[in-house]
């Protein structure tokens, strides 16, 4: 067996029991969370507990019946329980820290001062509190994630490009097209992008999420056809796209709309300066094909002229600046997309959101258009990302 045939098994060993644990962990945080707001409201619910439980239940597991009826049972019924599977992992995400946080609290008082605990807990007041403090959280999570922002760099290339002294670029990362992100969304992000008017517009992946065919039917290419720009479209493949498991038929589908696709591969714009786009790292553990050497794909251009890279997953940031690459447009992350994965996702990336220079290389990295799982932002913005870059001569 091979070096590659090897990895390949490992990581078909490893999914199982990654989404095993998952799954464990999941049971367990939703079974506390159900027993807690059980707790608080038991005197008035003991009679109708089956039904209680019964309920909770469904709502548990509507994330994964979801995925189950989108193969076997697809329609509309079976888009309302993926959308309270998605809105329910955002519920029980928040009421599991805070009655952690609670319940944590209340056993810190418990033992400081024995003789001041009064009132019963968990209450009904509590879990009121707690279900009305969640239901608010998704509420304004939901309307900050539908409400995009324009976030704006300036940033300098020191290279001189002949009649062109600046570009303006609008790049859009994780779109994630599909049942949240739809066809309206997809329209008001067109039109605010071409409301900006830019030279070149850039994709930097995920841009769909992962079922190409609700894509399609749903017309979208059409509408990512009317993106205009005098260099044109370009885009990258991202995770979600091999996720899918139709990697070349979304390549192929947005090709049709009118956009470049560059999957490890380099392209002269206009003969002033270069773009290029590498595949996405899912690649090699989806159909074990590993991504070509970044020097591989730069092999043989001018690299006396601007090279601006499109990669998805903004890791290992030093390959760009070791081969010369001028300014890198990433996404991937969401900027963690709500607190407090936003922190973490700062420990995970060394640049999980916005600009970064290493060198002579500048990296900036989306949070994303669009959302994944429950359709909520707290704590980061969806965003388009509007780059004015200046080309000047340098003085080295």
């Amino acid at each position: 067996m091979t070096d590659k045939g090897r990895d390949r098994r490992k990581i078909s060993l490893l999914f199982p029991a990654v989404f095993a644990i998952f799954v464990l962990i999941y049971a367990a945080g939703n079974y506390y969370v159900g027993l807690r707001f059980f707790q608080s409201i038991q005197s008035l619910i003991e009679p109708y507990s089956l039904f209680y439980w019964s309920s909770y239940a469904f709502l548990a597991t509507s994330l994964f019946a979801a995925r189950l009826g989108k193969r076997f049972y697809p329609g509309y019924i079976n888009d309302l329980v993926a959308a309270t599977g998605n809105y329910w992992l955002g519920a029980i995400y928040y009421s599991l820290l805070i009655w952690a946080g609670t319940d944590t609290l209340h056993i810190l008082t418990s033992f400081i001062f024995p003789e001041a605990q009064i009132i019963k807990y968990p209450s009904f007041y509590w879990g009121f509190v707690i279900l009305s403090f969640v239901s608010l959280l998704l509420l304004y999570g939901t309307w900050n994630a539908r409400h995009p922002l324009i976030v704006h760099y300036d940033i300098t290339i020191k290279k001189a490009v002949h009649n062109l002294p600046e570009l303006h670029v609008v790049m859009v990362s994780d779109i994630h097209l599909g049942f949240v992100v739809d066809s309206d969304c997809l329209k008001a992000m067109v039109n605010r992008i071409n409301e900006l008017d830019p030279d070149i517009v850039f994709l930097a992946g995920d841009t769909i999420d992962e079922d190409v065919k609700l894509f399609v039917d749903n017309k979208m290419p059409e509408i990512l056809n009317k993106l205009r720009s005098k260099y044109g479209v370009y885009a990258v493949l991202g995770n979600h796209e091999y996720i899918g498991g139709n990697s070349k038929l979304a390549v192929e589908h947005l090709q049709q709309a009118g956009i470049n696709v560059l999957v490890d591969k380099c392209i002269k714009v206009n003969n002033q300066f270069y773009v290029a786009g590498r595949d996405d790292r899912m690649a090699g553990r989806v159909n074990g094909k590993q991504r070509l050497e970044l020097s591989g794909i730069l092999d043989g251009i001018d690299h006396s002229l601007p090279i601006i890279l499109l990669d998805h997953q903004p890791i290992n940031l030093e390959e760009g600046q070791l081969n010369g690459i001028d300014l890198q447009l990433s996404g991937h992350t969401h900027n963690g997309q709500f607190f407090p994965n936003t922190l973490i996702s700062k420990c995970v990336f060394e640049n999980s959101w916005g600009y970064l220079r290493k060198g002579g290389c500048q990296i900036i990295v989306s949070a994303g258009f669009g959302t994944w799982g429950p359709p909520i932002r707290i704590g980061s913005n969806s965003e388009i990302t509007d780059i004015t870059i200046s080309f000047v001569e340098s003085n080295v």
